[in-house]
């Protein structure tokens, strides 16, 4: 017969993953999937041409690069039989494929405060839950690629294979910094006015409107640091055919995205007990 003073029911805390919460993760994957459907019903709600906007933002863009970049400037793609403008459409592809889950994911703790303050669940699901909507307007904006492809006589090659292997080296390099920036964005508000100033300069930094050949030898150094470069050269490799000049600085952003990812999962976890308290 037990004792009536000893207790029926001792609650003890989860042990926390020494990195990744994979278990949380699949866990809540039902709260994840219902998160990810809502941020994209939202973003297109009262919008006169939806999902039209993803298809349209590349498509200028690329056409504005053509004219700044490979018209006045005439930069070279790297490969005499891909346009200016295809050239930079891929460049866009994958870099608004990063940008935009970087931002999303730094936002999404301040943007579901209501849910933080509130009700228990691994606050990770929120930064992972903006992924697939960004995969969604991937989708779309890759079929147009597909006929630009077809329309310009750009014949795929072996090195299609490589596709998934930019595209998770981009994913993870954008939640392991949305990772941080949400994490911070929870006690410094003004963090979100530092991430699109950073962006911007990312961008410029970043051979999204000229090739990594482009950049005069002297600053190849300061390039290979980052990590963007192996992304979309590798991207534009698997897609466009151009050459590879340096698969170092591929490996070298492999190696950046991963440890980015799971030491800012790391943080992102650590600092999670005080997000309902300084929300």
């Amino acid at each position: 017969m037990s004792n009536a003073g000893e207790p029926h029911l001792v609650i003890k805390p989860q042990r926390r993953a020494v990195f990744f919460p994979w278990r949380d993760v699949l866990e809540y994957r039902d709260l994840l999937r219902i998160l990810a459907l809502r941020d994209v019903r939202l973003r297109y709600r009262q919008t006169a041409i939806g999902v039209l906007w993803v298809v349209l933002q590349p498509l200028i863009g690329a056409g504005l690069f053509a004219f700044v970049f490979g018209a006045v400037a005439k930069l070279p793609t790297g490969d005499a039989r891909v346009p200016y403008f295809v050239f930079g459409f891929a460049g866009l592809l994958i870099w608004n494929t990063f940008i935009q889950i970087f931002q999303k994911a730094g936002d999404s703790l301040v943007g579901n405060s209501g849910l933080v303050s509130k009700i228990y669940f691994p606050r990770i699901v929120l930064p992972l839950s903006t992924v697939r909507g960004v995969l969604l307007d991937f989708a779309v904006a890759a079929v147009v690629m597909a006929v630009l492809l077809v329309i310009y006589r750009i014949p795929p090659t072996f090195a299609l294979l490589f596709l998934p292997v930019s595209m998770l080296m981009a994913i993870l390099l954008a939640l392991g910094l949305g990772f941080w920036t949400a994490a911070l964005n929870v006690s410094y508000r003004d963090v979100r006015y530092v991430v699109p100033v950073f962006s911007q300069f990312l961008l410029w930094a970043s051979p999204v409107a000229y090739a990594a050949s482009s950049i005069p030898q002297s600053a190849q150094w300061l390039a290979a640091i980052n990590p963007m470069v192996g992304i979309l050269e590798s991207f534009r490799w698997a897609v466009l055919g151009t050459p590879m000049l340096n698969w170092s600085s591929v490996v070298w952003s492999a190696v950046v995205s991963v440890v980015l990812f799971l030491v800012g999962a790391t943080m992102f976890q650590r600092a999670e007990r005080r997000f309902a308290d300084v929300i």
